[in-house]
């Protein structure tokens, strides 16, 4: 019965509506009444994290799906997450959001509980993207919802640092023809192995860092395929996910050590860094720069990206990185 009764109680509590409130329309077309100035946010889509961190939010996220153990970097340069509760479940109950007095939600629209939170009426923002487009109008909102000066101001900053950068690789990539850009797999995990196929941000970052994607004939993010499907398309160039595992082609069988890019040497692993860089994250923009020089190093010989990381972190998540902690970064070590 005391159990019954603490559970009614915490669904009889409102949740702790702003002094202001205004109507915006999410990502997903739902309209709903959100507090001008939310400050106890529960964000359940991981890479949304990283969006609330870069411009400012931090302080203001109460729950969150995050891990310092799966996202060190991001706790490192934004310590205020420790104060966050950690939940178990991507999908909490409304009971538990409630009981930690969040006054705003984001979340995936195809998370199943969404419906359950706007029911209790807790502000629920549905986020999600799936391309660069996307991501900037998830910035944007993002920006907007938190209402600050200063979220704002990072969020129309980097609109313009990532056309720049499209644009200075696109000028140095415009000699080379479709045909002669190398095919490039790109390795979510190896065991059990995934890829990513046309119509994700990972197909968009190997286009626009001047590559093919070798599993462009499949559509989709994480997508199980078989050895023999990697070596009838036998990359020119593999990129490892920064958790995908190792590839150890000596111990892993005959058929790695005959694909092109494993016998030419060229077998990279994927910066992680706030978030991992190859995934759904504000880090895209990093991303397109460093597998430029991946792919073609004879463009990009004079990249420096120890230092173009720096000042990104320094521009965007005002975190002053050394250069070992750079080098970490890209080496998807995490920190020391």
């Amino acid at each position: 019965m005391k159990i019954f009764a603490l559970v009614a109680a915490v669904w009889a509590l409102p949740y702790p509506a702003s002094a202001e409130t205004r109507t915006l329309t999410d990502m997903t077309g739902v309209v709903s009444e959100l507090p001008a100035r939310p400050t106890h946010i529960a964000d359940l889509w991981y890479a949304h994290n990283e969006l609330l961190v870069m411009l400012g939010g931090a302080s203001a996220i109460a729950m969150t799906v995050e891990r310092e153990s799966m996202s060190p970097w991001m706790y490192r340069l934004t310590p205020a997450l420790h104060n966050a509760t950690q939940l178990p479940s991507t999908t909490p109950t409304a009971e538990t959001l409630l009981a930690g007095h969040v006054d705003l939600v984001f979340a995936t629209p195809s998370l199943s509980g969404v419906e359950s939170y706007r029911k209790t009426g807790i502000p629920t923002v549905g986020v999600e993207f799936h391309d660069t487009a996307g991501l900037l109008s998830c910035l944007d909102l993002t920006a907007t919802i938190l209402g600050t000066p200063h979220a704002q101001e990072i969020a129309r900053d980097y609109r313009v640092y990532l056309d720049e950068t499209q644009k200075t690789l696109a000028s140095r990539l415009t000699n080379i023809p479709e045909a002669s850009r190398p095919r490039v797999l790109h390795i979510l995990s190896l065991s059990p192995l995934k890829v990513d196929g046309a119509g994700t941000m990972i197909d968009e970052w190997i286009r626009l860092a001047g590559g093919r994607n070798a599993a462009g004939e499949i559509r989709g993010s994480k997508r199980p395929v078989s050895l023999e499907q990697i070596a009838a398309w036998n990359p020119d160039i593999i990129i490892l996910g920064g958790m995908s595992g190792d590839l150890e082609p000596k111990t892993d069988g005959p058929v790695w050590n005959e694909l092109n890019a494993v016998k030419a040497g060229k077998v990279y692993r994927n910066p992680v860094g706030v978030f991992p860089w190859d995934r759904y994250g504000t880090e895209f923009a990093l991303q397109i720069q460093w597998a430029a020089t991946v792919i073609h190093p004879e463009l990009f010989h004079e990249t420096d990206m120890v230092e173009i990381t720096r000042a990104f972190y320094r521009r965007f998540f005002s975190y002053d990185l050394t250069q070992d902690e750079a080098r970490r970064i890209l080496a998807a070590q995490p920190p020391a």
